[in-house]
């Protein structure tokens, strides 16, 4: 909704979290959710334009009917009211003279906000980052940009400089100059498609040829501050004298570069953003240090402006949205090169906090495996925090597996290689990066799907490190998800690689038999997946375990894999196999495995409540513990 009519709210409803807010189509003729929005502030007493969530114009506080950035000439014709208590916080208005046609307020698409019935009231297009009047409120400025900078309308073609096109339709002609303005290399732009979306730019030096014939265009170049012209000449002069000193440094500016490559925020990096870098690529822990990099030093991560996320996802429309967690949501974005992106965006009262979004950032930019989801770069944003991967097409495992549907999209043989995949994976982890790093969360939901099904381990903010001659460790803060959690984790806080090798065998079990472990729930068995499976294979009936779905074709494969499963998850993390083992067992027909001994059953929660009711344990999921010697009936 663009438009605000008399008596209509602006604010807040606290009893149902319902917002009232405008926001402006995407173009003149396109009713899509646009850049701009006009929303009240309850606690400044005053609106607010906001572009993809970034304040660019205030009102000014609301004291006797008069706002400090709005004309008295405009606000004279209205009556304002202003409601707070612990149901509601809003704002309204209406027409002090009756008599005339009755106001309707809307925002634009290009951040104008305005009566139709009357005068602008005021204006968010004229706004720069580093402008302050009119009740413009200025935001991150670009290093580059500076004061008397702004962008200027011409009509014509652009005849010199690279164009680089961005084919997103939606994008609007306010998203092209926000992200124009935060790119150092940008000197113009217009939009992409006839009906005014998407976004073209230019560099390079800036020629527009005038022409008033039919098929013209509006383009916006950059017009530089009066000062910067004056003094142009003499930068031509100095770029000449440095110009074998930038030679010499040229190898050191390569690395700067690489070391601090930020997507597209020219060289505006803050303060907090160059402690997440140093993190990742100087981090004084010694044990981080070693963990290799595909022989590069430093990272590869890029730091994404806030508005550039919000345009990406579409001001995080929902249609955008991946799914969510106890870590709070995932978003599909895509950017202006066209590559598809995923955003994990943290909760602000995510129980994931700020030492496991540094872990994971910190942990997964040094890891390099095909089975592991790769890290793009970061975003922070006051207290947001968002983590940015490549984008993962077919989402997570859990929503083909445990879908009556999508499970039949996964024959044997996609099964069976997603299962090596992520034993690779592991094994990369445990053994193959130097250095010992231990999941501690591995699960369904956590095994991300390319376009090829090949599945990629993701969410490392539970990871922890082992030195190589460490074996495990102790923590009374059990985080992870119970029923994928060996007993000795749940019960006693004691973790290692073995920890890892159960959860595998649990999400092994999971994947051949296409149900969840927690899926016994209220039936005749009182345990769980594992235990089922140890009851059947005691029986002599172990492949009434596999998914109806399959056929049987591959039955000693299935057989086998079923064995392997029940060893991943004995009760002794002694008696396990490590990763390394796990794979030859799966991949090597001729190896001769050991009888698998009994497995650590479950018990739903409340059965085994008073035996964890001591630890300090915080979980993602708490649905199913692990509690070891228990007899099947």
């Amino acid at each position: 909704m663009d438009t605000l009519l008399p008596e209509m709210k602006l604010g807040v409803n606290h009893k149902t979290g319902h917002t009232w807010a405008l926001t402006s189509w995407l173009t003149t003729d396109i009713p899509d959710y646009g850049a701009f929005s006009l929303e009240w502030d309850p606690k400044g007493l005053e609106l607010v334009i906001k572009q993809r969530g970034v304040v660019h114009w205030k009102s000014g506080v609301l004291r006797n009917n008069q706002f400090e950035n709005i004309s008295p000439d405009i606000t004279s014709m209205y009556d304002f009211k202003v409601v707070s208590n612990e149901d509601e916080e809003y704002f309204s208005f209406s027409n002090k003279n009756h008599s005339v046609l009755m106001s309707e307020w809307i925002i634009t698409f290009l951040g104008q906000f305005k009566d139709l019935r009357g005068p602008d009231i005021g204006r968010a297009d004229n706004c720069y980052s580093y402008d302050t009047n009119g009740g413009c409120h200025g935001w991150e400025q670009p290093i580059c940009r500076e004061r008397g900078d702004k962008f200027d309308l011409a009509a014509g073609y652009y005849v010199t400089g690279d164009s680089l096109s961005g084919n997103n339709y939606s994008l609007g002609i306010s998203d092209c100059k926000a992200i124009c303005w935060s790119n150092c290399s940008c000197v113009a732009f217009t939009y992409q498609f006839a009906n005014e979306t998407g976004c073209r730019f230019w560099t390079g030096e800036t020629a527009v040829q005038s022409d008033h014939a039919s098929d013209f265009v509006s383009i916006y170049l950059l017009s530089s501050s009066p000062s910067r012209k004056g003094t142009k000449k003499w930068i031509w002069i100095g770029t000449a004298i440095v110009a074998a000193l930038l030679v010499i440094f040229f190898s050191i500016l390569c690395y700067i570069q690489r070391r601090r490559k930020v997507v597209p925020r020219g060289n505006n990096v803050t303060k907090d953003e160059n402690e997440l870098l140093d993190l990742v690529s100087m981090d004084q822990s010694p044990i981080v240090n070693q963990i290799p990099n595909d022989g590069k030093k430093g990272h590869d991560l890029s730091v994404f402006n806030y508005a550039y996320v919000m345009t990406a996802t579409n001001n995080f429309a929902v249609q955008n949205k991946l799914g969510e967690g106890g870590f709070g949501e995932v978003y599909m974005g895509e950017l202006l090169t066209g590559q598809k992106i995923a955003i994990k965006r943290l909760s602000i009262n995510s129980r994931q906090g700020i030492l496991e979004f540094k872990n994971e950032l910190k942990l997964i930019s040094k890891l390099q495996h095909m089975n592991l989801v790769k890290l793009l770069g970061f975003c922070l944003h006051g207290e947001e925090r968002m983590l940015i991967y490549e984008y993962m097409p077919n989402k997570s495992l859990d929503s083909f597996l445990f879908d009556a549907n999508k499970s039949k999209l996964l024959d044997w043989q996609k099964r069976f290689s997603i299962i090596e995949g992520v034993a690779q994976g592991l094994l990369y982890l445990h053994k193959y990066s130097r250095l010992r790093v231990i999941h501690r969360d591995l699960k369904a939901s956590n095994i991300l799907l390319d376009e090829n099904m090949n599945p990629k381990i993701s969410d490392f903010g539970m990871a922890r490190i082992f030195q190589q001659n460490e074996l495990e460790a102790n923590t009374k803060r059990v985080v992870g998800t119970y029923g994928y959690m060996s007993p000795e984790y749940a019960m006693e806080g004691v973790f290692s690689i073995k920890s890892d090798v159960y959860s595998f065998g649990v999400l092994m079990l999971e994947i051949l038999s296409g149900r969840k472990n927690n899926s016994f729930f209220k039936t005749e068995h009182l345990f769980n997946l594992v235990g089922y499976a140890w009851e059947l294979w005691n029986e002599g009936a172990a492949l009434d375990l596999m998914d109806p779905a399959l056929d049987d074709s591959y039955m000693d494969q299935m057989l086998r894999c079923v064995h392997v499963g029940l060893l991943c998850v004995e009760d002794s993390a002694i008696d396990r196999p490590a990763m390394s083992d796990v794979l030859a067992m799966l991949t090597n027909d001729n190896l001769s495995l050991p009888s698998p001994k009994k497995p650590a059953f479950s018990l739903a929660r409340q059965a085994i409540k008073a035996h964890i009711s001591d630890k300090e344990s915080e979980c993602n999921s708490i649905n199913w513990a692990s509690i070891s010697n228990m007899v099947p009936r």
